[in-house]
C-alpha cells in the first residue's frame, strides 16, 4: 500500500462511518433516527480510529489537510509530499460521501428537510455568525493538532538513554486521537458541527452539489470558505506555538 492510497482509503473510510453516524441520526425512517449528538460524536470518534487505524502504518494516517499542513510546517513532513496527500484526502472524502449516499438513497427520498440532507454531508453553523463561526472552526483545530503534536506512539527509554523500547499498542495506539476527537465534538461541536478538517466538509459538500438527490436545496456554499480556512489556521497557529515552545 502506498502513501497516496493509505490516505485516500483511510480518509474514505472515516467519511463512510462518519457521515454515515450522520445520516443514521438525521434521516427519516432510519433505525439510528434521532439518535442525537452523543451517537454523532461518538461515530465521529470511532470513524477517525478506523481511519487511522488503516492508513496509519503507511502514511502516518493524516486524513485531513490542517494535519498535513501543520506536520510540514514543523519540518515533521515534506513540502513535497503535500499535495498528493492532500489530492488522496479529497478523493477518499469524496469517495465516502459517495458511498453513503448509496446506503442511505431511499431515506434521502424519505427525508423533507433539505438541511438535514446537506448535514449529513458537511457542517454548518448553528447560528450563523462567520466571524464567530470561523473562530470556532480555528480553535477546533487547533486544539486538535497541538495535542497531536504531544501524541507518542509509546516508547520506554533506557537508563543508557540511548536505547528505547516499544510499549505501543498497535492498533490500539489510535485511540489518544479518537478521544481527542470526541472530546472536541463534545466541547465545541456545537457551534458549526466542528469540521476541523477541510476535506471533510469540502469533498463531500461538492459530492451533495453533484448528486441528483431528490430536493436536496442548495450546498451552502457562502458557508464554505468556513470550515476550509479556519481549520487551516488553527493548524497553522498549533504549529507555531510548538515551535516556539
Amino acid at each position: 500500500m502506498t502513501p497516496f492510497v493509505a490516505e485516500m482509503l483511510g480518509t474514505m473510510l472515516m467519511i463512510l462511518i462518519g457521515d454515515g453516524v450522520v445520516a443514521n441520526a438525521v434521516l427519516a425512517r432510519t433505525k439510528g433516527h434521532a439518535a442525537g449528538w452523543m451517537a454523532i460524536t461518538t461515530g465521529w470518534a470511532l470513524a477517525v480510529f478506523v481511519g487511522v487505524v488503516v492508513a496509519g502504518p503507511y502514511s502516518g494516517a493524516h486524513l485531513n489537510p490542517a494535519v498535513t499542513l501543520a506536520f510540514a510546517l514543523t519540518g515533521q513532513f515534506a513540502w513535497a509530499s503535500v499535495p498528493a496527500y492532500v489530492a488522496a484526502q479529497m478523493a477518499g472524502a469524496a469517495l465516502g460521501a459517495v458511498l453513503v449516499y448509496l446506503a442511505y438513497r431511499d431515506h434521502f427520498a424519505a427525508t423533507d428537510d433539505p438541511a438535514a440532507k446537506l448535514g449529513v454531508f458537511c457542517t454548518g453553523p448553528a447560528i450563523r455568525d462567520y466571524k464567530f463561526n470561523f473562530l470556532t472552526e480555528l480553535t477546533g483545530t487547533f486544539a486538535l493538532l497541538f495535542i497531536i503534536f504531544y501524541i507518542t506512539g509509546g516508547e520506554l527509554r533506557l537508563p543508557d538513554q540511548a536505547t528505547t523500547l516499544p510499549i505501543g499498542l498497535g492498533s490500539v495506539g489510535a485511540l489518544p486521537v479518537a478521544f481527542t476527537v470526541w472530546a472536541i465534538g463534545l466541547a465545541l461541536g456545537g457551534p458549526t458541527g466542528y469540521a476541523i478538517n477541510p476535506a471533510r466538509d469540502l469533498a463531500p459538500r461538492i459530492v451533495h452539489t453533484l448528486l441528483p438527490i431528490p430536493g436536496k436545496g442548495g450546498s451552502d456554499w457562502s458557508y464554505a470558505w468556513v470550515p476550509v480556512v479556519g481549520p487551516l489556521c488553527g493548524a497553522a497557529l498549533a504549529a507555531l506555538l510548538f515551535l516556539i515552545l
